[in-house]
């Protein structure tokens, strides 16, 4: 396997968790505010669960730039002025509209309203959509080319050349330099 498909497989797999803490936290929030997590047994916004989730998301969404940036496309630095804040806020926001489409749909066309219903669509059918298109846009828009190091090499004159002095029967070449060393004299 190449190392452009281990880099991407690494980048799947470090997006994946960062996806699952932000997700996570919306999780959290979200129930809080429909259903009062057990906490209460009148929930804010227990009427308006569209307004919830994107309450919640808003807060995943933080938490996933910051991991984003820092650590899932640590390699690809982002080729916008503002660090790819609003390129990724805007793609969050617009694939935002798949889980939301869901749990509407969950919501009002099939008439589900109870909290395994509202996860089950919003959460885990629409999330893991959106994460699939979230995946794609982040890399090709916000954090475009992986850094590449490359190993500059200094042109022969400015070496140091420390052995013996190089004749025509030596190799004209020289590994340390990975070039032509020059020729010897005064």
């Amino acid at each position: 396997m190449g190392d452009g498909w281990k880099r991407l497989i690494a980048e799947i797999g470090r997006f994946m968790a960062v996806g699952g803490i932000s997700t996570f936290a919306a999780f959290v929030i979200f129930n809080f505010l429909v259903h009062g997590l057990y906490v209460t047994s009148n929930p804010w916004l227990s009427d308006h669960p569209v307004t919830a989730f994107v309450i919640a998301n808003f807060v995943g969404m933080v938490i996933s730039y910051r991991l984003s940036r820092y650590w899932t496309f640590k390699h690809r630095p982002p080729q916008h002025a503002d660090g790819g804040r609003t390129a990724y806020f805007a793609i969050n926001t617009a694939t935002m509209i798949i889980p939301m489409a869901c749990l509407w749909i969950s919501r009002n066309v099939l008439g589900l309203d109870d909290p395994l219903s509202d996860n089950i669509a919003g959460v885990v059918i629409g999330q893991q959509l959106g994460q699939v298109a979230r995946f794609y846009l982040f890399r090709t828009y916000v954090f475009q080319k992986p850094v590449v190091v490359h190993h500059t090499h200094l042109p022969a004159f400015m070496h140091w050349h420390d052995g013996p002095e190089t004749t025509s029967e030596q190799d004209p070449t020289d590994s340390s330099t990975s070039g032509r060393v020059p020729p010897a004299g005064p």
